[in-house]
């Protein structure tokens, strides 16, 4: 029996004994799976790749360590551009560089469908980038494959758009459950990205997919948190105003970071091969790596030394440790660490890499959380605070001020940590890094691209529902047009006669528009036969109070143009041209709609 007539057999049989409902938490259940077995796949490729580097090669014993992103970059370099893209078309404009933003993209205009490609592509590239010591993280491709296993299994059971846009959102969910074993802040990560409503309709789906996508990880990886971390001392009040000091200097590093990724992304787009990238890139990271070797790779064993109090180990060998008995040096160079985390993690998605945000966000975190509890103790003032709690809540003050997810932050952090204990030294500095970045930044460096072109989907359901809207859904080219030239008796006969509007745009030779004119413009001079060949349409014409530029004009801008101009009807001019109208009567209907889409 054919493929697709199985496929047919089980939708009929699921749409006669399966409720929609159900149907959905069954489907979440898969994806939760699906996804936790693609994060697990995803690991253990690249925890393998980086064994038999450490075990199978002496570059580390020989201080040569630094040359192995350049070849993984290469290699990623190899496969992208003879194997993954063979075939395959762009899957999203090229202005769109990391795995949420295309998400949020495809789910917004291309109705979340993302080729199967994307399933294994981020399991090939990421390993190569992480595995071989690329300073980025492993989420951002894991939610990459779990989205492209949501999307095309609801591609084959036929799924309508709202369903597969909250599957994905249950990838994303599971990917986050499953790498970091935390499934509070993977349902709050997906509801804080993807804007959702957090109803039940969505709540339980990410629920279910966020329970199942864990309980793989744990099947698979054990019960083992991301960091072994034990709270021994317990915040106190007198440290309150140091949390606040934490939480501002988050907040600063959290808007350096945001603008030295789109700075590096800005130089590097001034190179025209993706080559010469590599090349550029792959000798930069050499060169940090040579001075500051914590940069290989995420830096998870980083921010373990860390909270173990191991800074040494931490820094690892370096050109200076002839001076790190001296604490202020050892600040210095993670100040050091914590400036060039950001450029090599942006320099390593530049030349080619492939990874993600998170993770290398939380370890830049947790070093200038480190050296800030560094200074207060040995500043001279007799306070001394814990430099553990502080390494632990910097990663949650800078998640909060990078991607504007203070939730996600906090309840990240406690769960990957077991943290819970810290719950409100966590808030403080969360809130604090937020409001400093979020009044500084309307958005990050998952969203800036898509707003900046009017592709983002917020919180604000006005916003999001222009936002879904097409203009060209609302223009009409039903209106006779008629020339300036012509007399007003010609007007009556070939136009007014033969319309059902009461407007007719004016059009020259080379049908630019140049102005508009109404029954109401006519109305008393209509039935003078006296003007009929005395006058013409230039006489009577006017300028529309607003124009509609088609390759400018965002339905937010249009919306706005019909409130202040309070026409019915305003003109669309495209490419220079006139391009037909938009009534208010059809935008407000067109809105009425869409939101009663959005919003069930």
């Amino acid at each position: 029996m054919p493929k697709q007539q199985i496929i047919k057999q089980i939708l009929v049989w699921r749409y006669k004994h399966i409720s929609q409902k159900n149907f959905v938490y069954i489907l979440s259940v898969v994806v939760g799976l699906l996804t936790g077995v693609a994060a697990v796949t995803l690991k253990n490729i690249t925890y393998t790749i980086q064994s038999f580097l450490k075990r199978g090669i002496i570059f580390s014993e020989n201080q040569l360590y630094f040359i192995l992103p350049v070849i993984g970059l290469f290699l990623v370099f190899l496969y992208t551009k003879y194997l993954a893209k063979k075939g395959m078309t762009p899957i999203v404009p090229p202005f769109i560089k990391r795995a949420i933003p295309s998400l949020l993209y495809s789910l917004l205009r291309q109705k979340g469908l993302l080729s199967y490609k994307l399933i294994y592509h981020p399991l090939i590239t990421a390993p190569l980038t992480v595995g071989f010591g690329g300073s980025v993280g492993l989420l951002g491709p894991a939610i990459t494959s779990g989205s492209a296993l949501s999307s095309n299994l609801s591609r084959i059971l036929h799924v309508d758009k709202k369903t597969r846009t909250l599957l994905i959102a249950c990838a994303t969910s599971g990917a986050l459950a499953s790498m970091f074993k935390s499934p509070i802040a993977a349902i709050v990560f997906a509801v804080e990205v993807f804007s959702l409503d957090l109803t039940f309709a969505s709540l339980l789906p990410l629920l279910i997919a966020s329970i199942s996508s864990v309980l793989t990880s744990y099947f698979f990886l054990g019960d083992e948190l991301l960091f072994d971390f034990n709270v021994s001392e317990k915040f106190q009040a007198r440290d309150t105003a140091f949390y606040m000091l934490l939480g501002i200097g988050t907040g600063i590093a959290s808007i350096y970071f945001t603008k030295i990724y789109f700075a590096i992304y800005a130089f590097f787009d001034r190179f025209k091969t993706k080559f010469s990238k590599l090349m550029v890139g792959g000798i930069a990271i050499g060169i940090m790596l040579y001075f500051i070797p914590p940069l290989y790779g995420e830096g998870l064993s980083f921010t373990k030394d860390l909270f173990e109090g191991n800074y040494l180990h931490a820094l690892g060998t370096n050109p200076f440790d002839a001076y790190t008995d001296n604490i202020w040096v050892v600040i210095l160079l993670l100040i050091g660490f914590t400036i060039f985390k950001a450029i090599a993690m942006t320099t390593t998605f530049a030349a080619g890499g492939i990874g993600g945000v998170i993770v290398p966000t939380m370890v830049m975190g947790s070093a200038l959380g480190n050296v800030i509890a560094k200074v207060i103790n040995n500043i001279g003032f007799g306070h001394q605070v814990s430099e553990a709690n502080f390494t632990l809540i910097g990663m949650a003050g800078l998640i909060a001020g990078v991607i504007h997810a203070p939730l996600t932050a906090i309840f990240l952090i406690a769960e990957i940590t077991g943290g819970y204990i810290l719950f409100l030294p966590l808030m403080i500095t969360v809130a604090i890094s937020y409001m400093i970045t979020k009044n500084y930044m309307d958005h990050t460096i998952y969203t800036r691209e898509l707003a900046e072109r009017g592709d983002l989907l917020t919180h604000d359901k006005d916003h999001s529902v222009l936002t879904l809207m097409q203009l060209d859904s609302v223009i009409e080219k039903n209106f006779v047009k008629v020339r300036p030239e012509m007399t007003l008796e010609e007007m009556l006969h070939q136009a007014v006669s033969k319309s059902n509007r009461n407007l007719f745009p004016v059009i020259d030779k080379d049908t630019r528009l140049v102005g508009v004119i109404t029954l109401d413009d006519i109305r008393t001079v209509m039935f003078d036969q006296e003007l009929y060949k005395t006058t013409s349409v230039e006489t009577y014409m006017h300028n529309p109070p607003e124009y509609i530029i088609y390759e400018k004009d965002s339905m937010k801008m249009v919306m706005k143009k019909f409130q202040h101009s309070g026409a019915w009807n305003l003109p669309v001019i495209k490419h220079g041209k006139y391009h037909g109208f938009v009534s208010k009567s059809k935008l407000l209907t067109a809105y009425r709609r869409e939101l009663i889409n959005f919003t069930q």
